[in-house]
């Protein structure tokens, strides 16, 4: 007689850990998009960095999980792609956010920007991951184009984003900290260069595997 214990065990998903993960991500991320939106127009800046930026700092820590993933090889994402746009986006919340709260970034229009670029195509990402990992032949097309379609658009806001709050935050660094995490910061806007580069070329490659893979499947059903 099989016992309860095995029987629940034998009907769990074997991903369950990552399909927990990414649809909590969602919904995570859904709570920024809609803070950006409904406080922008309510209350606007500087309120909504008031309000926002320590919540949008949690759920973007959050994402360390993901280098984790891939250093063990838990999922295939590579771990040098994987890891340079998690830190990247821990210098915006925890470098200029939480530790230069004052700098003219944090209650500039940019960072509106910066929170729908990043909440849309997180919503995106993690949707679509989770929808593959339950069951990836019923992933819906429409989340399929737009997981590799969307990053077009929104990876150059979001760097554009990303880097115009660096900008901003140089002087605000210099007198916080010192002269030295100014040109520090200095460093780290060129490396962003290289950087999207290798991003955004990954990505295009990704789209043509994944949506060219999916137009021949379409033609053998035929």
């Amino acid at each position: 007689m099989v016992s309860a214990k095995s029987a629940s065990g034998e009907g769990a998903h074997p991903k369950k850990w990552l399909i927990a993960y990414n649809s909590i991500s969602s919904s995570l991320w859904t709570i920024v998009f809609f803070n950006t939106i409904f406080l922008g127009l309510l209350v606007g800046q500087p309120y909504l960095f008031e309000k926002t930026n320590f919540i949008t700092t949690l759920i973007q820590t959050f994402a360390i999980i993901e280098i984790y993933n891939s250093a063990t090889g838990i999922v295939k994402s590579p771990i040098f792609t994987t890891t340079t746009q998690v830190f990247s986006r821990l210098l915006i919340v925890w470098g200029i956010c939480q530790l230069l709260p004052e700098s003219p970034a944090n209650y500039h229009w940019i960072y509106i920007s910066l929170n729908l670029s990043w909440s849309i195509t997180e919503i995106i990402r993690y949707s679509y991951y989770a929808a593959n990992l339950m069951d990836p032949q019923s992933v819906p097309d429409w989340l399929t184009w737009l997981r590799y379609t969307t990053f077009y658009v929104l990876y150059p806001t979001g760097v554009a984003s990303e880097t115009y709050m660096i900008y901003l935050s140089l002087d605000e660094a210099a007198n916080v900290f010192g002269v030295w995490l100014k040109y520090g910061l200095i460093v780290i806007l060129f490396t962003y260069i290289p950087g999207f580069y290798m991003l955004y070329t990954y990505m295009i490659k990704q789209r043509k595997k994944v949506l060219g893979k999916s137009k021949v499947t379409e033609k053998k059903s035929q």
